[in-house]
């Protein structure tokens, strides 16, 4: 399987190759790797996410969101911005983690996912690496992880370009329910 990070995300087809479960796998590896790096270390963290008009931003917004807050992540949702005000807003307001969704200029079918570091900055290539790896664990089941691959995995498309605990838990990504 090839990277699923690329230049500005994670893209895809929204509700193909770029899933609700994806989204929420993806949000709670973030929160998870995050957390072991430092970043929410002696408070609760905060994310910003926010989101253009494409229809299927509202569902992945509330994978997003439902994968943070199951990780111990207080969510902000500031709606359909542009990319930069949700960069800015994360650093203006201090939050720990920033999430926009949003395919930029690619066809209105597809959707992504940047995540951004505090201060509203792009998250570092390695930090981008573990978060897949977190997330390719669960997902697959790998050794290690405490986790089984879930019947349909293996099965599906690769994206082009988790569900959890709280941050500092070392289990990452059980399945949650969303109401």
């Amino acid at each position: 399987m090839g990277r699923l990070f690329g230049t500005d995300g994670v893209r895809g087809v929204a509700n193909a190759d770029l899933t609700a479960e994806m989204a929420l796998g993806l949000s709670v590896a973030a929160a998870h790797v995050l957390a072991e790096a430092g970043t929410f270390e002696g408070h609760r963290p905060t994310a910003v996410v926010g989101r253009d008009p494409r229809a299927s931003g509202e569902f992945l917004e509330s994978a997003v969101v439902a994968g943070l807050a199951s990780a111990g992540v207080d969510v902000l949702r500031v709606g359909v911005l542009p990319t930069p005000a949700v960069a800015y807003l994360t650093g203006a307001l201090g939050a720990d983690l920033g999430v926009m969704l949003s395919a930029s200029h690619n066809a209105m079918p597809d959707n992504g996912i940047k995540f951004f570091a505090r201060g509203g900055h792009k998250l570092a290539d390695e930090l981008e690496d573990r978060i897949e790896s977190v997330y390719e664990e669960h997902r697959t089941g790998a050794p290690g992880t405490g986790r089984r691959a879930p019947a349909s995995a293996g099965s599906g498309t690769t994206p082009r370009a988790s569900t959890g605990t709280s941050p500092t838990s070392s289990a990452c990504c059980p399945t949650a329910s969303t109401d």
